[in-house]
């Protein structure tokens, strides 16, 4: 698969190191490339995401913590560079981001495991590991 693109470079400006690690070595080993379309969020755009309905928190891991760093990216599937939303290539992207995060030794979670709100492009490292 192809490194990533300007915009997911762009936008992992912020992120911390350890999920960068995970989200390059994902891009490597992807059967569905991606771009990231945000790391790094204001309280300004969290607030307008629980707005809209896109986010169910004001406590989002992309706000920058206390160390300085946001704990998640959201994905985006691209097919023939084209952003594509169908939930089969989210699936298949969680593959390569589960199997990029135990290859570097870095824990992740992903938004489409959970039990309700099911966040198929989000990515995050967990509140444990991670208090920020």
């Amino acid at each position: 698969m192809p490194a990533l693109d300007a915009r997911a470079e762009r936008n992992l400006a912020g992120v911390h190191p350890d999920l960068v690690k995970i989200v390059r070595r994902a891009a490597e080993i992807t059967s569905v490339a991606f771009t990231i379309t945000e790391g790094v969020r204001t309280k300004e755009r969290q607030a307008q995401l629980m707005r809209s309905g896109a986010s169910q928190t004001m406590r989002s891991r992309h706000l920058v913590a206390s160390n300085g760093f946001s704990h998640a990216v959201d994905v985006a599937a691209l097919v023939g560079g084209t952003i594509r939303w169908d939930w089969p290539l989210y699936d298949r992207i969680s593959i390569a981001f589960k199997q990029a995060a135990q290859e570097v030794g870095v824990p992740v979670e992903w938004g489409g495991d959970w039990k309700s709100f099911k966040d198929g492009p989000h990515y995050q490292l967990p509140w444990a590991k991670y208090p920020g």
